[in-house]
């Protein structure tokens, strides 16, 4: 009898499920769209590559990070554990593994093992097939404006409108919602983009330091000035200045600021001379700038100059449906800067993150990427310990499978069925005629669910 050839992937999964015993496993290779493409599967039988689970698969393939589920949703217990194999910030394939209950629910050590072998399993699939070995989409100075938010597209759209306009922009939103990141997206997806973006926050330098800052000065205009320096403004010229915290300059600043916008030119301190300046100005505030107005704070006449379209940034957690996008994103950016294999979160830690509020927005969570990886030393798993005690700490019970498909599936299943049950006085003759199920379907159901209803007419 001849011998089966093993391939390369083949002997690699033969490994795999050495180390992680499992009844059933997978490599697949997906094309752009997420779809299956190659498999091997061990064993190789027909029948098993039907017990796939394809919307797992897809699940994971689309959040960029492992799996692990106990499904008992067809009455017989599976346990599925599954990689994506991610290259140049998007997914290429995944490892999937399944077995029953004698094995066990798979573990985070068995995440670990399966990462161990991303890279050599990586290599494999882009040899075999058109995918070329090229830069990374995500490099260290790239912009984080990722998300899939209704709030996401409508500041894309705004962006896409004013990109090329030269009309002054403003931009509110809390500290770390990513203002400099907008301003900088209008600057370099705009005709500008060619020329200078210079940015500069108001409150970070002394007032007397930021006017010739900003303005520059000539050669003996004050003790220290021993050869002329041109302006931050001018500097700008033909591209774009950003103002961030524009709320904490000073009102002398303010009015040198209010004529450079009506006039389009400026004056050098110790200087007579005005010099024209074609500038793009864009201004972000954390504050409230129209309470900032009523309290003579902030000049209404300049206020007006620079709000003549604006937009609002929404606080991280009330787009909370962008937070995997930017995990993704962030965990790409860093591991490029570190130059190390692509990091994973274990499905605890990745529930704890999506389900923390962030109260510092994107750059509370960059900031703890940031401090993951470089705690997890050489893992490729980002285990729950790794992340901030208030992160842990924060509604860790609440949130333990809210962002399991499975468990929500079965826990609406039962409240529907207990609600039904209700509404029919718990005659479940009545309850099968009324949510469309046979007797023998809803007896099932409930079995399933562990529902029964006692002589008191409780369903418990």
């Amino acid at each position: 009898m001849k011998e089966r050839r093993v391939s390369p992937l083949g002997k690699i999964l033969d490994v795999i499920m050495q180390e992680i015993p499992s009844q059933l496993g997978a490599i697949l290779r997906v094309d752009g769209k997420n779809r299956i493409v190659e498999k091997e599967v061990q064993p190789v039988l027909v029948a098993t590559e039907k017990k796939l689970r394809a919307d797992i698969i897809r699940n994971v393939l689309e959040n960029e990070h492992p799996l692990i589920l106990s499904d008992q949703s067809l009455g017989v217990s599976v346990n599925i554990l599954c990689l994506p194999l991610v290259e140049n910030g998007k997914s290429i394939g995944g490892i999937y593994l399944s077995r029953g209950d004698v094995e066990g629910v798979y573990s985070n050590r068995d995440i670990e093992v399966l990462a161990a072998f991303a890279q050599p399993v990586n290599h494999i699939l882009r040899r075999g097939s058109n995918i070329k070995e090229s830069p990374p989409a995500i490099g260290p100075n790239s912009s984080c404006l990722v998300g899939k938010s209704q709030d996401f597209f409508r500041v894309l759209h705004f962006i896409e409108c004013v990109k090329n306009n030269n009309v002054p922009v403003f931009i509110s939103g809390e500290s770390g919602t990513g203002k400099e990141v907008v301003a900088r997206t209008i600057h370099n997806s705009g005709s500008r983009k060619e020329r200078k973006f210079i940015a500069v926050n108001c409150g970070a330098i002394p007032d007397h330091l930021l006017e010739s800052e900003l303005f520059g000065y000539a050669r003996g205009a004050f003790t220290g000035a021993v050869k002329e320096k041109p302006g931050l403004i001018e500097e700008a010229n033909h591209g774009t200045f950003f103002f961030d915290e524009i709320g904490d300059l000073s009102p002398h600043l303010q009015a040198k600021l209010l004529r450079v916008i009506q006039e389009k030119e400026i004056r050098r301190i110790g200087e007579n001379r005005m010099r024209l300046v074609d500038a793009r100005f864009i201004s972000a505030t954390n504050k409230d700038i129209e309470e900032e107005v009523c309290k003579g704070r902030f000049r209404e006449d300049l206020y007006y100059r620079l709000n003549i379209v604006s937009v609002s940034l929404s606080p991280l957690r009330k787009r909370r449906e962008d937070i995997l996008s930017l995990v993704n994103y962030l965990i790409e950016k860093y591991c490029c800067e570190l130059k190390r294999e692509r990091v994973y979160f274990s499905p605890g830690a990745l529930q704890l993150i999506l389900s923390y509020s962030w109260p510092g927005n994107v750059r509370e969570l960059q900031n703890e990427i940031q401090r993951c990886l470089i705690l997890c030393g050489e893992d490729n798993l980002i285990r729950e310990e790794y992340l901030s005690k208030k992160i842990r700490q924060k509604n860790k019970e609440t949130f333990v499978h809210l962002y399991d498909y499975f468990h929500a599936k079965a826990e609406f299943e039962k409240r529907f069925l207990n609600e039904a049950l209700a509404r029919s006085d718990y005659n479940r003759t009545r309850t099968a005629e009324e949510i469309g199920l046979s007797r023998q379907g809803l007896f099932k159901l409930m079995k399933k669910h562990g529902l029964q209803v006692n002589r008191k007419n409780e369903c418990v």
